[in-house]
This record gives structure tokens, C-alpha cells and sequence, in this order.
């Protein structure tokens, strides 16, 4: 069965960092894309980036463009959004979505973690 596990949200004060990270586990892949989505309180769902397991990073929209970037390790199964200048519009709940077919279909999702952003 396959696992997603987000770790590395908190309360970090604005202009700071933090790093996320997701594992997918529960069987061998020999492909996949992972994506990072955010929900904030009262706000539809937001696709963040994505990565697959070659390590191509294919989007970032314009809201946190030049401050989030992604990163992957094939041999690890996991993902990492490393979160730079944080704003307190980033406070959301982030939730890594992984898809073993790396057609984009985000079939597994994590748990959430949450990040909150203080002004």
C-alpha cells in the first residue's frame, strides 16, 4: 500500500526558511512525480510545485517564484520544498501529492503539515 508522509511544517516568523519533506512508500517505483499543494483557511487548494523522479521541476506559479524551490531523491522515494523569505500569506497547510504513474495524477496524498508564518 502505498504511504505519503509530509514532515518539517512550524511557525517560523516572516522573512525566515523552512524545509519540508515528503516520503512515498510502500512498494519499489521505477517512476513518479510528487507536488507540494497549499490550503489556507477559507481559500481553494493551491498547486505549489512539482518534481519527478529525473529531478525535473516544471512549475512554480508567480506567489512564490524566486522563494520555494523543490528538490527530489529518486533512491529515497522523497521530496524536499525548501521554503525561503516567507510571507505570512504562506501560512497554509502543505500537502505532498504523489503520483507512481508520473502522468500527473495525484492519486496519494499525505496528512498535511502545517506552516504558519508570523508577522
Amino acid at each position: 500500500q502505498v504511504q505519503v508522509k509530509e514532515s518539517g511544517g512550524g511557525l517560523v516568523q516572516a522573512g525566515g526558511s523552512l524545509r519540508l519533506s515528503c516520503e512515498a512508500s510502500g512498494r519499489a517505483f521505477s517512476m513518479w512525480e510528487m507536488a507540494w499543494f497549499r490550503e489556507a483557511p477559507g481559500e481553494a487548494r493551491e498547486f505549489v510545485a512539482n518534481i519527478n523522479w529525473r529531478g525535473d521541476s516544471t512549475y512554480y506559479p508567480d506567489s512564490v517564484k524566486g522563494r520555494f524551490t523543490i528538490s527530489g531523491d529518486s533512491a529515497k522515494n522523497t521530496v524536499y520544498l525548501q521554503m525561503n523569505s516567507l510571507k505570512p500569506e504562506d501560512t497554509a497547510v502543505y500537502y505532498c501529492a504523489f503520483d507512481p504513474t508520473a502522468r500527473g495524477e495525484y492519486n496519494y496524498w499525505g496528512q498535511g503539515t502545517q506552516v504558519t508564518v508570523s508577522s
